[in-house]
């Protein structure tokens, strides 16, 4: 009973924050650091996500592109080496063998 209690608590402490609580956020923002300072913070805290965001976007390219790589590797450490095909040399229709061939002096 107590465990299920304890995570009926943590949905409510993580769920979905909504208008209300939104509201809430602002009216406090509001009080403590007053309306010429808002403004200030709202924009340094967008240039931070946006700056945490396209850091996070890089960080999980860099990673793909390393798995990806990894994954390239062990594919070419599990291919056989290619050996090439031996074929016959295609016949000229003369006799290299030294016994055949006439000698230049006339002798045998």
């Amino acid at each position: 009973m107590l465990t299920e209690f304890q995570g009926y608590t943590s949905n409510i402490m993580f769920g979905s924050v909504g208008t209300p609580e939104l509201i809430i956020i602002f009216v406090i923002a509001l009080i403590v650091f007053g309306p010429r300072k808002l403004p200030e913070l709202g924009k340094s805290l967008g240039k931070s996500l946006a700056e945490f965001k396209r850091a996070s976007n890089e960080l999980k390219n860099t990673l793909d592109e390393e798995i990806r790589n990894e994954e390239k590797k062990q594919q070419e450490k599990q291919e056989p080496p290619k050996v090439a095909d031996f074929h016959e040399p295609a016949s000229t229709g003369t006799d290299h063998s030294i016994g055949n061939v006439p000698r230049q002096n006339g002798s045998n």
